[in-house]
């Protein structure tokens, strides 16, 4: 597998302002795997510590704060030895050690030259309790499912992820680079991005192993659900989990209680709808009523979507058969939608800084999937899983802002174009995005020069 996170882990190790690193993402999403793989490839040796296998280590961290006593004991207790710059420190499943996560301050101060990367599930809950925590003493990163061109590399398929690479003109691309691509994606939506899906896919072509095992990451999901402090939470937090392909499948897609349990009200739920988000297991998109800055400024709190956190996870909870692809039967056709606009969000926050936006108006409706924010301008995004484009949102969005709106996007199965101010791209070339938009305000710049 490549991870293109690798980069970023580079680029920390060799940081002169270096702090202790919390990695963040869901279960089963490759963190171990790309620590490891990290401390292989770039340091002497790494010292490896799970605080799940080995309760015992977190007995360290309470009696004292003294670091190089800790990694005395450490080393000791392990038979590992750990030196400075050359050795990676990996502690892993810390999301439970309160007392490991506040001893990166000290790490920081006292030991900046030992590189520490922790790691751990649900740590976007654990940081989430009020606890004495390292303000300003370490660096977050987010470990995202496998993207579409992390995809394509673990397939086999290098010479299509540099080609998409290497676009650098807003140009028609070529059928022989279109057509595979998407037929790649359809795969995509079936497997998803987590590592292991992917595996029984790329490497043993084993759809009911792949199909196996996100069933088996659902169930482990759904373990978790009991690890929320209040035990009733539990069957509410179920209950929402098992809503978003319904959530999703119906035409205006805003999130309703009512479709969790009948007679479902805010005041009841958002507590458990809150912990998925904190767990990153869903995210959460807020309804905007214009795109002004910042944009967090304009949200309707009352009002939002939610999506999985993984496409191909999306599919399996709907218990969508990947024959449904193939067959094109109406099954697919319905919930096509919901699937793409998962994926699409998926790529965009891999992207952008700003999480992203939806616009809507009521009498007559309109709605805009996205609203993304790149550098101090605001792009409506409208996502579309067919040829057929058509698009009287992004047109009444401009009719209504029209001074706010340098360029409009439309994800689809059309080629790469740019047409006057709507900027068309392939739902395969999603992972470009950020890309795709220099290139058209820079051709836009240049035609107005003209």
């Amino acid at each position: 597998m490549e991870r293109l996170l690798m980069k970023r882990l580079i680029a920390w190790k060799n940081s002169p302002y270096r702090k202790p690193l919390i990695l963040k993402g869901v279960r089963q999403v490759g963190k171990t795997w790309i620590l490891k793989e990290f401390g292989r490839k770039y340091f002497e040796n790494t010292a490896y510590f799970n605080f799940d296998e080995h309760e015992e280590y977190r007995q360290f961290f309470e009696t004292t704060k003294d670091v190089n006593r800790i990694l005395q004991n450490l080393m000791l207790a392990s038979g590992q030895k750990i030196l400075p710059q050359k050795t990676l420190i990996i502690f892993d499943e810390i999301q439970d050690c309160p007392n490991v996560i506040n001893s990166m301050k000290y790490f920081c101060e006292n030991a900046p030259e030992y590189p520490i990367a922790c790691a751990g599930s649900l740590l976007g809950i654990a940081l989430s309790r009020p606890s004495s925590f390292p303000v300003g003493k370490v660096s977050f990163m987010q470990i995202s499912p496998m993207t579409f061109t992390e995809f394509l590399l673990a397939n086999g398929d290098q010479n299509l992820a540099v080609f998409l690479e290497s676009v650098d003109a807003l140009e028609p691309l070529p059928d022989a680079f279109f057509n595979p691509l998407y037929e790649k994606l359809k795969m995509y939506y079936i497997t998803g991005g987590m590592p292991e899906a992917v595996r029984m896919w790329t490497e043993a072509r084993d759809i009911q192993a792949m199909q196996d095992v996100l069933s088996d990451i659902l169930g482990a999901y759904e373990r978790d659900f009991a690890k929320h402090p209040n035990v009733s939470e539990f069957p509410k937090i179920s209950m929402i989990w098992k809503s978003v392909p319904s959530q999703l499948a119906r035409e205006n897609k805003k999130f309703i209680y009512k479709a969790v349990k009948e007679g479902a009200r805010a005041r009841e739920y958002e507590d458990a709808l809150q912990w998925l988000v904190d767990a990153r297991l869903v995210h959460k998109v807020y309804r905007s009523s214009a795109p002004g800055l910042p944009i967090s400024a304009y949200d309707d709190i009352s009002a939002f979507k939610i999506y999985l956190a993984d496409v191909g996870l999306l599919r399996r909870l709907a218990m969508l058969s990947p024959t449904a692809f193939s067959e094109g039967n109406r099954l697919f056709t319905e919930f096509k939608g919901a699937l793409t606009e998962n994926y699409v969000l998926q790529t965009l926050l891999t992207q952008f800084e700003v999480p992203p936006r939806y616009w809507s108006q009521n009498n007559p409706p309109y709605e805009v999937d996205f609203l993304i924010q790149h550098e101090n301008d605001i792009f409506p995004v409208e996502v579309k899983s067919e040829t057929n484009t058509a698009s009287k949102s992004l047109k009444k969005f401009k009719e209504l802002f029209p001074d706010k709106v340098k360029l409009r996007i439309r994800f689809s199965l059309d080629n790469l174009k740019l047409d006057e101010d709507v900027l068309n791209i392939p739902l395969f070339m999603a992972d470009h995005t950020e890309k795709c938009i220099r290139l058209a305000l820079d051709l836009k710049l240049s035609q107005g020069k003209k």
